[in-house]
C-alpha cells in the first residue's frame, strides 16, 4: 500500500492540472445550470459510426451482470434489465458476451450456433426502442478448448499481476490461433443475430490487453517481444472478426489509453496503437484507462467527473476516428460539454444508467431535476468483484424489472409514514405514486436522516444530491410533508403505518463513555480538542477521521479488531485506507477499550493494557434501531423498513422502503 499511497497523491495533482472537471455546485446545479428547458442539444445528435447512425452520443457501457449461468446462456433478467434502458433512451448498448467456454456467472456466451436465436431476439427487443446493440467480446483469462473438458487459466506468458489470480498456463501458438478463430466465429453470431456491431475489448489488463502490454507478455515468438508483435494478436483477431462477419459490419475496440501500472502502457504507446487499429479497420475507440488493480484509484467518489476525458481527446487527436470517454461521467451537462469541447463523440455511462435507466429520456425532456444520482458507492463492483449479480444502492428495481411495476393499488389507502430518512422516503413516494394518501412525519427539520451525515465526509457530496432527488420525489408523487413533527395518534383514519425511524449511535458499557462525543455530533459541527481519539475503525470511524484530519486535527483510531474499514467494500477501501495513511491517521489495531479516562483512553492489547491520550475521544462503535413509536401502532397494520429493523445501508434501506410501498 505504500507505493498505492504516492501514485494516489500524485494522480490526483496531475488530474487536476489536467483540466479534470472541478465540480463544486451541488448536483443539479451542475446538470442543469440554465434551467429545466435545457435540451442538450449536441449530446442528443446522431452520430454515423461506419454504415450506422447512432441516434445520440450516450453509450451504456458493457458490464458485467450475473445475469448468466455457467452454461453460457442468459435468463430473463439481463433481458428486461437491457431493455429498460433502451426504453429509457440511451443511444447504443454495449453487452459483453465471451467468444470461448467459460464458467462465469457475470457474463453470457456467444461460442455457440444455439445462442444465435435468443441474441436475435433480445437485439429486436432493443431495436423495437429505438437503440442501437452491440455484442461486447471479453476474454479474461479463463478458457476452455474446443471438444469440452474443464476450464483452466491461461495467459500470454503465465505472469501474475492481478489481484486474486491463481496460477496461469502460457499459451501455444496453436491455441493462440484458435482463440482467435473464437473471436472471429462470435462476431459472425453476432451479426446473423442482427448486432449492429461488435466491440473488442482490448483493456483492463483482460486477455487482449495482456498481449498488449510488456508487463504481462514476454513471449519471444511472434507474438511478444517488441510492441509489433505484441499487437500483433489484437490485429489477427481483428483481421478474423472482419473475414467472418464481413468488412462493413462495425467494429468499436475498448483499450485502456494510459494503464497506470508500473512498467505498463501510457499514453504514448497507446495513441501509436490506436492510429494501428484506424488501419485496420477499427470505425471507433473506447477510451478507458488503467486495469482493476491499478493502484490508482479510477471510478471512486473522489474522482473529479470527468477526469479521465484527456486521455479520450488525445487519442481522438492521434486516431482521426471517433472515440469513446467515460469514467465518472455521470451527468447529462458533464457529457454535453464534452461533446461541445470536441473532446469526445460519445459519452459512456455504466453506473449511472444503473442507478437512473431514463438518464438519456429525462435529459431530453428537460426533466433533469428528476434523474436518480449515482452516488459512486461502488457496492455494484464490490458484486462483480465478488461474481454475484450486480445491485445498485440507489435503484432496488435493477434486477427486478419485470417485478415491480408502479401500477395503481387496487384499493388506494390512507398511509403514515414515520420517519424522513432514506427508506421513509423511498416508500412513501412509491405508495403515493400507486394513488395511496400518504402522509409523513418527520421530527427533524431536514428531511433525509442518517443522509444528512453520510453527505459531510469528504467526497460524499454525491449523497446530498440523492437526497434532494427524493426530496423532490416526495413533490412529485403528492407526498404530505409535515417536518418538526413526532407521532401523535388522535382518532385519525389511518390503514397503515410505515415505520422508518432509523438508528442512533450505539454508546457502549465503557466506564468513562459519558465523556465521549459521537461522531455524528462531530459532523454536526461539535469543536474537538486538537489531539483526537476515534474508538471504532468502521466507515463510519474512517471518515470521520478523514473529516478531522481536514481540519488540521491530529487523529488515532483505535479498532477492536484485526483491520480497520472492514465494513467498506474492496472497491473503495484500499482507496480510503490511502487516503488516511497519506494524510498521517495512525491506525491501531487489535485494541479493545476499557475505560474513556479525563486524558484519552485505557485499552486492553494481547493482553497488556495502553493508554493513549487525547484531547477530545470521538465514539463511532455503530449504530442500534430507534424504535421511539414502540406502543404507539399496537392497534394499526405496521410495516418497518431501514436502520429501525436493523442499521446497515443505503441499498438496504431503500430497497426495503420500495418493497413496502408496492406491497401495500
Amino acid at each position: 500500500m505504500g507505493q498505492s499511497q504516492g501514485l494516489i497523491a500524485k494522480c490526483m495533482h496531475f488530474l487536476a492540472n489536467q483540466g479534470a472537471y472541478k465540480i463544486t455546485l451541488s448536483y443539479y446545479e451542475v446538470a442543469n445550470p440554465m434551467g429545466q428547458d435545457r435540451k442538450f442539444a449536441q449530446l442528443f445528435s446522431p452520430l454515423k459510426v461506419g454504415n450506422i447512425e447512432l441516434p445520440n452520443r450516450l453509450v451504456m457501457l458493457a458490464m458485467g451482470t450475473g445475469f448468466a449461468t455457467e452454461a453460457g446462456s442468459w435468463n430473463g433478467k439481463l433481458e428486461a434489465f437491457l431493455e429498460e434502458r433502451a426504453m429509457g433512451g440511451v443511444g447504443l448498448i454495449i453487452t459483453p458476451f465471451s467468444p470461448c467456454y467459460i464458467r462465469n456467472r457475470l457474463i453470457p456466451g456467444l461460442y455457440d450456433n444455439r445462442f444465435v436465436l435468443p441474441l436475435r431476439r433480445l437485439v429486436q427487443r432493443i431495436h423495437d426502442h429505438g437503440s442501437k446493440f452491440f455484442v461486447q467480446l471479453l476474454m479474461d483469462r479463463e478458457w476452455a478448448k474446443r471438444g469440452g473438458g474443464g476450464t483452466e487459466m491461461i495467459s500470454p506468458s503465465a505472469i501474475i499481476k492481478r489481484r486474486g489470480f491463481h496460477h496461469t498456463r502460457a499459451l501455444t501458438i496453436e491455441e493462440i490461433r484458435e482463440i482467435i478463430a473464437q473471436f472471429g466465429e462470435s462476431a459472425g453470431r453476432a451479426r446473423e443475430a442482427g448486432c449492429d456491431g461488435i466491440e473488442m475489448h482490448a483493456g483492463m489488463g483482460y486477455l487482449i490487453n495482456q498481449f498488449l502490454s510488456p508487463i504481462t507478455n514476454d513471449r519471444r515468438d511472434e507474438y511478444g517481444g517488441s510492441p509489433e508483435n505484441r499487437l500483433r494478436f489484437l490485429l489477427n483477431i481483428v483481421s478474423e472478426v472482419r473475414a467472418n462477419a464481413g468488412k462493413d459490419f462495425v467494429c468499436f475496440c475498448r483499450i485502456s489509453a494510459d494503464e497506470f501500472m508500473e512498467g505498463g502502457l501510457t499514453l504514448t504507446e497507446t495513441t501509436e496503437i490506436a492510429k494501428t487499429l484506424k488501419n485496420a479497420g477499427i470505425h471507433c475507440l473506447n477510451v478507458q484507462v488503467g486495469w482493476h488493480e491499478s493502484p490508482v484509484p479510477l471510478v471512486q467518489s473522489c474522482v473529479p467527473p470527468g477526469a479521465y476525458t484527456y486521455l479520450a481527446e488525445e487519442i481522438k487527436k492521434a486516431a482521426q476516428i471517433p472515440v469513446v470517454t467515460a469514467y465518472r461521467v455521470n451527468s447529462p451537462r458533464i457529457a454535453e460539454d464534452i461533446i461541445c469541447q470536441g473532446k469526445a463523440d460519445l459519452v459512456g455511462m455504466a453506473r449511472a444508467l444503473l442507478a437512473d435507466p431514463e438518464l438519456p429520456r429525462k435529459a431530453k425532456e428537460g426533466r433533469v431535476d428528476e434523474i436518480r444520482p449515482c452516488i459512486a458507492c461502488c457496492r455494484c463492483l464490490d458484486r462483480v468483484m465478488n461474481l454475484e449479480s450486480v445491485y445498485c444502492s440507489v435503484n432496488p428495481r435493477l434486477g427486478r424489472e419485470t417485478e415491480w411495476h408502479l401500477a395503481l393499488a387496487p384499493q388506494p389507502r390512507k398511509v403514515l409514514v414515520v420517519g424522513g430518512g432514506p427508506a421513509g422516503m423511498v416508500a412513501a413516494s412509491t405508495a403515493a405514486h400507486r394513488g395511496h394518501k400518504v402522509t409523513l412525519l418527520e421530527k427533524e427539520s431536514k428531511l433525509g436522516g442518517q443522509l444528512n451525515f453520510a453527505s459531510l465526509p469528504p467526497y460524499k457530496r454525491e449523497i446530498e444530491d440523492y437526497r434532494k432527488y427524493l426530496e423532490g420525489g416526495l413533490r412529485r408523487s403528492g407526498v404530505e410533508v409535515k417536518l418538526n413533527t413526532t407521532l401523535e395518534l388522535r382518532g385519525e383514519e389511518i390503514d397503515a403505518v410505515i415505520v422508518a425511524t432509523g438508528a442512533q449511535p450505539l454508546i457502549p458499557e465503557i466506564a468513562g463513555i459519558e465523556r465521549c462525543v459521537t461522531a455524528l455530533e462531530v459532523l454536526k459541527g461539535k469543536e474537538t480538542g486538537k489531539e483526537v481519539l476515534i474508538i471504532g475503525g468502521g466507515m463510519i470511524g474512517c471518515e470521520v477521521a478523514e473529516y478531522l484530519r481536514n481540519k488540521n486535527k491530529r487523529v488515532v483510531i483505535l479498532e477492536m479488531l484485526g483491520r480497520i474499514g472492514a465494513d467498506i467494500g474492496p472497491a473503495t477501501r484500499w482507496v480510503i485506507l490511502g487516503r488516511l495513511r497519506s494524510a498521517g491517521v495512525r491506525i491501531e489495531t487489535k485494541a479493545k477499550v476499557v475505560a474513556v479516562t479525563e486524558s484519552g483512553v485505557k485499552a486492553e492489547r494481547e493482553g497488556k493494557e495502553e493508554e493513549f491520550a487525547a484531547d477530545t475521544v470521538v465514539l463511532a462503535a455503530g449504530m442500534v434501531p430507534a424504535n421511539e413509536t414502540s406502543g404507539k401502532l399496537e392497534a394499526l397494520k405496521v410495516y418497518r423498513v431501514g436502520d429501525c429493523v436493523s442499521p446497515r445501508r443505503i441499498k438496504e434501506a431503500v430497497e426495503e422502503g420500495m418493497r413496502v410501498g408496492f406491497e401495500i
